[in-house]
């Protein structure tokens, strides 16, 4: 009987011993929650990605609702944004109580369309929160022009986009310094840095970065480091009704390691990522992703569009069969149950869209890109034989199914 070949996983987070002694330091501390290794881990972070400040939290999802409750999202609001990204971005803007105003994609880079913002901005506006979809850097200048101009602070969802760029007046610089008012991390095991779990703010906005220490730790007055290192007795106060969003220290002193490794996984995904592109892009219609001359994208994910006709489950399936995992393309928020026709908007009335709880006529690119796409692949540790075997079983799979 012929061996199984080696499975080939969607992704693989990179852990070592050095991140094993970083945690032992942590735990060998005796201080294991949020504390010294939470604060020199945004310390580090922040000078990473060039911002002014950087708070740690316990997940990204956490991360996106504080921003949008610190630049004042309430009941009854709304929130310009994507419908194409992971729940979480959407289901931040309905933590605050307000509705997301779905606007969709640009089919090359899976970001938000620019062109189609200031048609849905309307009085109840209080924010716009685009993301950075699968770490390629979305069309900031376009967006920071018209959220300047009409007053709106701007959230950027960089789940996936640590160590991305962007060319910003000039030169390039980081996602995360950041160009709006607030960004985003997830620190997830599929991201290219990772905790475990957490999440990461950073602003260039000193209140800001106060209130989201606040908040993520119950609105308490005191942090846990100046009243136990006090010579006096010192009472707390709760001032704000908060959450418990913070990191561990365990989890930071695992981020501080990760941070070093950061550089080396960039610089290994982009040439994976070029090896993807040569290979596939003579395979007549299928959509390779687009890399605009202004963006440097981390290859959190590769994603690719599969030509008409193509049964994605099928094809997903046939690549699992024979030992490599794939995912869908990204999903669409507003297809969900959790997401009925009342819960969100597309900045038309129903009856002019005829949206129900599974097509829009305004979030067709959205939707497409859902039903035609998967992600291949991609990790700093994955070699090129392997590379190589999924761009070959990629090959069989889609010439088994257009065969005559």
């Amino acid at each position: 009987m012929p061996e199984r070949p080696t499975f080939i996983p969607i992704a693989k987070p990179r852990l070592g011993q050095e991140e094993e002694i970083a945690a032992a330091r942590a735990i060998s501390s005796g201080w294991v929650t949020q504390g010294p290794e939470v604060a020199a881990f945004e310390r580090e972070f922040a000078a990473a990605v060039g911002a002014s400040y950087a708070c740690a939290v316990s997940n990204c999802t956490a991360a996106l609702h504080l921003a949008l409750l610190v630049l004042g999202v309430r009941p009854g609001d709304e929130v310009i944004t994507v419908s194409h990204s992971f729940i979480a971005t959407a289901n931040s803007v309905r933590y605050c109580g307000a509705r997301p105003v779905f606007v969709d994609i640009q089919p090359g880079t899976l970001n938000l369309d620019p062109t189609l913002v200031e048609a849905v901005i309307t009085p109840r506006t209080t924010a716009l929160l685009c993301v950075h979809q699968l770490g390629m850097p979305c069309d900031l200048r376009a967006l920071f022009d018209i959220a300047r101009r009409r007053s709106i602070p701007i959230v950027e969802d960089a789940a996936c986009a640590v160590g991305s760029e962007i060319l910003w007046n000039g030169a390039w610089e980081k996602i995360g310094k950041p160009h709006g008012d607030i960004a985003c991390f997830s620190l997830h095991p599929r991201k290219l840095l990772t905790t475990g779990d957490g999440g990461m703010l950073t602003t260039t906005n000193a209140r800001h970065d106060a209130r989201f220490r606040l908040l993520r730790h119950h609105g308490m007055s005191i942090q846990d480091t100046l009243r136990h290192s006090a010579a006096q007795v010192m009472f707390e106060e709760y001032t704000d009704l908060g959450f418990n969003y913070r990191m561990s220290d365990i989890q930071a002193a695992v981020g501080r390691e990760q941070l070093k490794r950061l550089p080396g996984n960039i610089e290994r995904r982009r040439l994976l990522a070029r090896r993807y592109g040569e290979q596939l892009r003579d395979i007549s219609e299928l959509g390779l992703p687009a890399e605009p001359d202004w963006a440097r994208s981390n290859w959190q994910s590769y994603y690719v569009r599969l030509p008409d006709g193509c049964n994605q489950k099928q094809l997903m399936q046939d690549l699992l069969d024979r030992g490599i995992a794939t995912r869908r393309g990204v999903m669409c928020a507003h297809r969900e149950p959790a997401y009925p026709v009342d819960s969100w908007s597309c900045g038309t009335r129903r009856e002019e869209c005829g949206c129900t709880g599974r097509n829009c006529r305004r979030l067709a690119e959205s939707q497409r890109a859902q039903e035609t796409g998967i992600m291949l692949p991609l990790y700093d540790a994955l070699n090129e034989s392997d590379q190589d075997r999924v761009i070959g079983e990629l090959r069989w799979s889609l010439a088994r199914q257009f065969q005559t």
